[in-house]
């Protein structure tokens, strides 16, 4: 039978189709022709249909197929990341019965799977108490945390279920034995480090800076001051970046740690020496004050439990830097035998003696400086000795402890104070009513001119004269003010109450009392 079609080879149109294989063969040189075989497969419940069987399908269905190979990588996936987490076997079941519950047994595939398995298992681990920061699974399942949080806020409200609070000091333990920056340290120093740790979390969160934060990064600025002081070698740049948190953050909590801890010192006889710059030579004494005073109960007295000369004379020692060099200082110069009944003021000695004693002291202090400049090249060290860390710091406080919070409030530890954003709160209400009270200036002054004679405050917009009136200048605006004082002055113009300015909402009191009134 003749076709249409012409051979491709001898382009003859003598083309017959074989009655075996169906394909095309030209009967004047008999070739085969190529891709005139097409056959459309229909399939039922049972598969395709047709001569051959497709590759892949092992003659059961492609829709059955796709579900099974769907679910087989979904699981790969999930046993991957949570390998990658440290999660035991029993809760990567977990993980996988929370999965199919949500999704009915189809699990799913895309760029949202991971996002989802990220989700379900950083609610399990949270429900089990162990605190794996949201910033580390996060980076884990490659996306940022804000994606994160709400795929964990849509599987919690699915699941109706409400999380445990963020535990801060387990999550503080696990970032002090995990960190790469500490693996180097001994267990006993990491023991030491972690009651310390604990000691001064608890502190912040009885001193709220730690209310309305991100945890992450008061625990990355806890590492960093402990690591400091018992002269262990870590840069907080390191640990942020090990803790996947802002180091822009870390440095601000960290600096509100040493504030804190300067307002603590202020009860020292030195206190008011103390400042954010020196407090970590004199972290020791301070720590072991609140230590101390966290031992005793808020109606107990300080004083009749613990002995505060003791105290005193333990920082004052005759050790040269306050325990900053192993050079003892030999001299009796400051001994005074309290046990005799001779009284100093009765010895009778003259400015000769007196200035002879003097300069032998002074002799006699230059060469214990000598000796100890011999004997340590670099001079005085800056850190502090890691041997003599060990000795003020004791353990005994029940704040090196995970202790509840109503327990941690109930605790003295020698400062009381208000949360930062109440202490700012306070500072903007006070400087807003300033501004409140200069516009009021300005706008009665513009009101009444004669005001103007009287003179005018630094604070408020005024026209500087000239002091010689001979010199033909321009005047000059002294101009003190800013796109706040113009909406304050706004405000004021429209009768708003001075108690709503102070709070600061502008935007709001604008649509309620300017643009609303007009036309």
């Amino acid at each position: 039978m003749e076709s249409s079609r012409s051979c491709q080879s001898c382009r003859s149109k003598a083309l017959a189709t074989d009655s075996d294989t169906g394909n095309s063969v030209c009967t004047s040189c008999g070739v085969v022709q190529e891709f005139d075989n097409f056959q459309s497969h229909f399939g039922g419940i049972t598969g395709p249909t047709g001569t051959y069987v497709r590759i892949g399908t092992i003659g059961i269905g492609s829709v059955s197929n796709y579900k099974d190979k769907k679910i087989y990588e979904a699981q790969k996936l999930v046993d991957d990341f949570m390998f990658k987490l440290g999660l035991s076997g029993s809760k990567t079941h977990d993980v996988k019965l929370l999965i199919e519950k949500i999704t009915d047994g189809e699990y799913g595939q895309g760029n949202w799977f991971p996002v989802f398995i990220g989700a379900c298992a950083y609610v399990v681990m949270r429900n089990d108490q162990k605190m794996v920061p949201i910033v580390e699974v996060a980076d884990l399942v490659g996306c940022d945390c804000y994606e994160l949080g709400r795929m964990i806020t849509r599987v919690v409200d699915f699941m109706d279920m409400k999380l445990p609070e963020f535990d801060i000091v387990n999550s503080f333990e696990r970032s002090i034995r995990k960190c790469p920056s500490f693996s180097h340290v001994p267990k006993d120093l990491i023991g030491r480090m972690l009651k310390q740790g604990i000691f001064l979390i608890q502190c912040l969160i009885k001193w709220f800076v730690t209310t309305g934060r991100k945890p992450m990064p008061v625990v990355a600025a806890v590492l960093f001051f402990i690591s400091e002081l018992n002269e262990v070698n870590a840069k907080i740049e390191d640990i942020a970046k090990e803790l996947h948190v802002a180091l822009a953050t870390c440095k601000r909590r960290y600096k509100e740690l040493l504030e804190r801890l300067v307002q603590a010192a202020r009860v020292l006889p030195w206190g008011k020496d103390v400042t954010v710059k020196n407090i970590l030579k004199n972290a020791p004494f301070v720590i072991q004050y609140m230590e101390m005073k966290s031992l005793t109960n808020k109606n107990e007295s300080f004083e009749s439990f613990i002995d505060i000369e003791g105290l005193v004379g333990d920082c004052l020692k005759k050790e040269i830097g306050y325990g900053l060099d192993n050079q003892v200082c030999s001299s009796s110069y400051f001994e005074i035998d309290r046990s005799s009944n001779l009284s100093i003021d009765r010895f009778e000695i003259s400015p000769e003696c007196l200035a002879l004693i003097y300069s032998n002291h002074l002799n006699e202090i230059s060469l214990a400086k000598a000796n100890a400049e011999e004997n340590n090249n670099r001079g005085r060290r800056e850190n502090l000795d890691l041997q003599l860390c060990g000795d003020w710091w004791k353990g005994k406080s029940d704040l090196s402890k995970k202790l509840f919070l109503k327990e941690i409030l109930e605790k003295d530890v020698g400062l009381d104070v208000m949360p930062p954003s109440f202490d700012k709160a306070c500072l903007d209400n006070e400087k807003r009513r300033e501004k409140i009270k200069a516009a009021k200036l300005r706008i009665q002054r513009i009101m009444n001119p004669r005001m103007a004679e009287l003179g005018c405050d630094s604070s408020d917009m005024c026209m500087s004269a000239p002091e010689n009136p001979e010199m033909k200048k321009r005047k000059k605006w002294k101009a003190d003010i800013d796109w706040e004082d113009l909406i304050i002055e706004t405000l004021i113009l429209h009768n708003v109450k001075e108690g709503e300015i102070e709070k600061g909402h502008y935007n709001v009191l604008l649509d309620l009392h300017v643009f609303n009134e007009l036309p």
